[in-house]
């Protein structure tokens, strides 16, 4: 399989940059294709995908503590490198390094939106994300960490309003579902334009994702208006206000160019002012419904992982009292 091969290849490329300590290789079909260990808790798997028509990498963070664990599907924003902005950013390897989760992280997934596309895209290629989280990723990950087949998703940003999708669109798959500064709807004005936004932003033609705007795929995506089926999972929701705080400010001053540092800043400020309106939206409509749901919104903070980083910890705990874990230290 050339293609394939050439995929793994590419996609080891963007692997961490640490030595692998440990590499195996498994060819039976149905498992991964593909490990690379770093350390004791962390591995890189590859998984041949027939939806996405190529080799996917996701990174892998093992959970401690004995026996079989639940699964946590953590997904990227926007940039969706070949590894995580949760791991080079977000902290998450050192979060988790004392909970009880295996923690499951997809990468290379900018612009998608974690979906299924009706058309391949120019620029982004061939999506159908939404197949591969939900059917064939679980089907090989989780038997080999040996999972115990309680399992969440969460996300932040992009991946917080695909998180959402993803467990309204498959009620029951997820016992929990986290999403940090996102927006939630598809359909009204402020939820096409972050959509439109989002895939344009990385030069995807956002028709290829689910037809033309008005389109019944774009309903069906929407979180708001499919809210019911979300009932029965339990539902967390955080966004800062967009107003700097003072590790915000710091941060900027001392970059190596505070000016441009300053100016990112800026737009920090607009997303999460936008991300803050769209959760308001969310948590009134879950409350119309009745559906119980944990939010929180924060003073302070912008759109950045400096802030995404704080929001993770209530966030688990969210979802580790669904899985009736304790939350680790």
């Amino acid at each position: 399989m050339a293609v394939g091969l050439a995929v793994v290849l590419a996609a080891m490329a963007g692997a961490p940059a640490e030595q692998p300590r440990d590499t195996v290789a498994l060819a039976v079909r149905g498992e991964p294709i593909r490990v690379e260990r770093y350390g004791a808790a962390q591995e890189r798997v590859w998984i041949e995908s027939a939806a996405m028509g190529r080799v996917m990498a996701v990174d892998v963070l093992r959970g401690v503590g004995d026996g079989p664990l639940p699964t946590l599907y953590l997904l990227d924003g926007v940039d969706g490198k070949l590894v995580s902005d949760w791991l080079t950013k977000g902290r998450a390897a050192e979060f988790f390094a004392d909970k009880p989760v295996d923690v499951v992280l997809p990468a290379g997934g900018a612009g998608s939106m974690y979906s299924d596309w009706e058309q391949p895209d120019r620029v982004l290629g061939w999506n159908r994300w939404e197949t591969f989280l939900t059917e064939e990723l679980p089907a090989v990950v989780e038997p080999y960490l040996n999972g115990d087949g309680r399992r969440a998703v969460g996300g932040v940003s992009m991946g917080a309003q695909a998180a959402m999708m993803l467990a309204h669109r498959h009620a029951g798959l997820y016992r929990a579902v986290a999403g940090i500064s996102g927006c939630y709807s598809t359909t009204d004005a402020p939820g096409r334009a972050v959509t439109t936004m989002t895939v344009g932003s990385r030069g995807g033609n956002v028709e290829n994702l689910w037809g033309p705007w008005g389109s019944p795929e774009w309903q069906a995506h929407d979180s708001l208006l499919n809210a019911e089926g979300l009932r029965g999972t339990a539902v967390y929701v955080s966004a800062a206000t967009g107003v700097p705080g003072v590790l915000n400010l710091a941060e900027a001053l001392t970059a190596r160019d505070a000016v441009e540092a300053m100016g990112v800043a800026g737009g920090g400020i607009s997303l999460e002012a936008g991300a803050h309106y769209c959760t308001e939206r969310f948590a009134q409509r879950l409350n119309e419904l009745q559906i119980p749901a944990t939010v929180l919104y924060l003073p302070t903070g912008i759109h950045s992982w400096l802030d995404f980083a704080v929001q993770l910890e209530p966030a688990w705990r969210s979802i580790a009292a669904a899985f009736g874990t304790a939350p680790g230290k």
